[in-house]
Parts: structure tokens; C-alpha cells; sequence
């Protein structure tokens, strides 16, 4: 499922990152990338902000859309 309306509050291991090898390589290096945990916080207004590591990272509608959790 997308991140955008997975449970909000618990920890959540990533599975699919489907956006070009750039947008990849960026999200790698902010702790996003296949196999990691993450926890969403909130998805209100499209926009969705998640907890990676020890940080909090908000991203947009479209990218969110991208990241698929289990």
C-alpha cells in the first residue's frame, strides 16, 4: 500500500520505491530505500510526513504515492 494510507503511528518496512533512478538515489541518502522501516506520522492535505532513522521528512502527494509499505 502507499504511504499516504498506511496506519499512522506505526513502523512500517518499505518495500517498493517506484520513482527514476535520481529521485532514488536522493531518497537513499535520506534514509529511504527498500527494506527500511518507517513510520508515518501524517497525511493530512496530500502532503504526508514520516519518521525515517531519527529525523522527520515531509514529502509531497506524488512522491508519497511512490513509496509503497507492508
Amino acid at each position: 500500500m502507499p504511504i499516504a494510507i498506511a496506519p499512522k503511528g506505526e513502523e512500517l518496512l518499505i518495500r517498493r520505491v517506484g520513482a527514476d533512478d535520481k529521485i532514488k538515489k536522493h531518497l537513499r541518502e535520506l534514509g529511504i530505500f527498500e527494506g527500511s522501516k518507517i513510520t508515518l506520522l501524517s497525511s493530512d492535505g496530500g502532503n504526508v510526513i514520516v519518521i525515517v532513522k531519527e529525523g522527520r521528512l515531509c514529502l509531497d502527494k506524488a512522491l508519497a504515492g511512490k513509496i509503497l509499505v507492508a
